[in-house]
């Protein structure tokens, strides 16, 4: 194998989360990551809000947004992850396919 050879795991159009995790924990991690990368970005597009206003928005504390800010997805349930989507004004919504 050459020094530039990649050797891929993960199939190309699955998660990497499915090497990691069951099925069932893979999908919650999946959930969880979208959820968390579009408070990320609303958080970006509200650049001008401070961490405290978006606190108050949100309904937690400053460092909790601080904490969304960095990505820090092992501190979110999904739930709560769904809550602060809904307040953000995201309307998050669950698709199912077989």
């Amino acid at each position: 194998m050459s020094e530039h050879s990649v050797t891929h795991v993960t199939p190309e159009g699955a998660s990497v989360l499915d090497d990691l995790f069951s099925p069932d924990e893979a999908a919650e991690m999946e959930m969880r990551a979208a959820l968390l990368r579009g408070l990320e970005a609303w958080l970006t597009a509200n650049a001008d809000m401070t961490q405290t206003a978006a606190a108050e928005i949100l309904g937690v504390t400053q460092a909790r947004v601080s904490d969304l800010k960095r990505g820090k997805i092992s501190k979110f349930s999904l739930d709560l992850l769904v809550k602060l989507a809904a307040r953000a004004g995201l309307h998050p919504r669950i698709e199912l396919a077989a």
